[in-house]
C-alpha cells in the first residue's frame, strides 16, 4: 500500500478498519480466479484467517503464502486435496479452530481413495514380541493430507524437490520410518526403476528423490528421544557397498526407538569395522550389502566376538548363500528393526 492510503497496483485499498488482502487482490496476485479461492476455503481450510471491524474476511500474510504454495502444488499436478493437507500440515492457520469443521467432512472423503492405508504411528508398537515380524500391521483409517505412494511417485517425476520434501516429512512426522520406507519409499523406487527399464531414463529422478529421503531422515532424526539402552548399535555398508541409504533410514527408525547407533557408512572395509567393534562395544553390527559384488558372506565370520556379546545381522539383496552360522540374515527392513530390538532386549 501506498503512504497515501492507495491500493498498491492490483490491490485493494488497506486501512486500520479493514486489514489484510480481499479476495480481489489475492486472486489477481496469484492469478488464480476468486472462485477457485472461494472454493478452496470451503473445501479445505485454505482461506483468509482475519475478520476485519467491519466483520469482512481478510487475507494476512500467512495466509497468501499458504496460497502460495497451494498453488504451486496443484500446478505441478497435485490434486487439491492433497496439496491442501500438505499446507495445512506444514502451517496450520491461526484460526484452526475455524478452518477443523469446513476440512474434516470436506477433505477426507477425496483424499481416502488415494492414500495408502495407514499403521499405527509409532515404530515400536510394529516390532513388540507381541506381533511376529512378518505378520501385516493394524490398518486404521486413511489419514487426510499424506500422499499415496502413486502419488508421490508423479510429483518426484515432475522433480518438485519441495513437494518431495513436504510428503516425506509428512509422513516420517504421522507414522514414522517404517511405515514411510514400506508404504512409499520402496514403491517409489520400484516404479523409478521400472521406468529406467523401460525408457533408460531416470537416474536423474532417482537422485533427486535419494537426496530428498536422506534430507527428511536427518530433520526427522533431529528429534529422536535420548538414548535408552547402554551400548550402541554399528551400521555399516558391506566392504566396497556404495549405497547407503537402507542403513541411513535404519538408523533413523532406531533412534526413534530410543536406541543410540553409529553409521560408519559406505564402503567400510570389514578391518576397519572390526577396529570400530572393539573400541566401542557395541550390542549388535548391521552390514548392508545391496549388489552380488559385494555381498560376499565369508568375511562376516572373521569379525571378532566381544564380550558382552555381539550379534551380527547381515541385510540386504546383495548377500550370497554360504552366511556363517552365527550370522543373522533378515531380508526386510521389518525384520532389521526387530532382530535389533530383540538383541537390545
Amino acid at each position: 500500500m501506498r503512504r497515501d492510503g492507495q491500493p498498491e497496483a492490483g490491490g485493494d485499498a488497506v486501512s486500520e478498519e479493514e486489514p489484510g488482502y480481499g479476495i480481489g487482490a489475492v486472486a489477481r496476485r496469484l492469478g488464480v480466479p476468486a472462485s477457485t479461492l472461494r472454493t478452496w476455503n470451503l473445501r479445505y481450510g485454505i482461506g483468509p484467517s482475519r475478520r476485519s471491524p467491519g466483520g469482512h474476511r481478510r487475507y494476512d500474510e500467512a495466509d497468501l503464502r499458504r496460497l502460495q504454495e497451494m498453488n504451486r502444488l496443484v500446478r505441478s499436478g497435485m490434486p487439491p486435496a492433497d496439496a491442501a493437507g500438505l499446507v495445512l500440515r506444514q502451517s496450520p492457520p491461526a484460526s484452526a479452530r475455524e478452518v477443523t469443521p469446513q476440512v474434516a467432512p470436506q477433505v477426507a472423503p477425496q483424499v481416502a481413495p488415494q492414500v495408502a492405508p495407514q499403521v499405527a504411528p509409532q515404530v515400536a508398537s510394529q516390532v513388540t514380541p507381541r506381533r511376529s515380524p512378518g505378520a501385516a500391521p493394524h490398518l486404521p483409517a486413511a489419514e487426510p493430507g499424506l500422499l499415496s505412494a502413486a502419488m508421490l511417485a508423479r510429483v518426484v517425476t515432475a522433480m518438485d524437490a519441495p513437494a518431495v520434501s513436504m510428503a516425506l516429512d509428512a509422513a516420517l512426522a504421522a507414522h514414522g520410518v517404517l511405515w514411510t520406507w514400506e508404504r512409499l519409499v520402496l514403491p517409489v523406487f520400484a516404479a523409478i526403476s521400472r521406468r529406467q527399464r523401460d525408457t533408460g531414463a531416470g537416474i536423474d529422478i532417482e537422485h533427486l528423490f535419494s537426496n530428498r529421503l536422506q534430507a527428511a531422515l536427518v530433520r526427522f532424526s533431529a528429534h529422536a528421544p535420548a538414548p535408552a539402552h547402554p551400548r550402541p548399535v554399528l551400521l555399516a555398508a558391506a566392504e566396497e557397498e556404495q549405497h547407503t541409504l537402507a542403513i541411513q533410514a535404519l538408523a533413523a527408525a532406531l533412534g526413534g526407538l530410543a536406541v543410540e547407533t553409529r553409521v560408519l557408512g559406505a564402503r567400510t572395509p570389514y578391518s576397519a569395522l572390526a577396529d570400530a567393534m572393539r573400541r566401542v562395544g557395541p550390542a549388535a553390527v548391521f552390514v548392508w550389502s545391496q549388489t552380488p559384488e559385494t555381498g560376499d558372506p565369508a568375511p562376516l565370520g572373521g569379525l571378532p566376538g566381544l564380550r558382552p556379546a555381539c550379534r551380527i545381522i547381515a541385510g540386504g539383496p546383495g548377500w550370497s548363500d554360504g552366511m556363517p552360522t552365527e550370522v543373522t540374515r533378515v531380508t526386510t527392513f521389518r525384520d532389521a528393526i526387530s532382530a535389533v530390538m530383540t538383541t537390545l532386549r
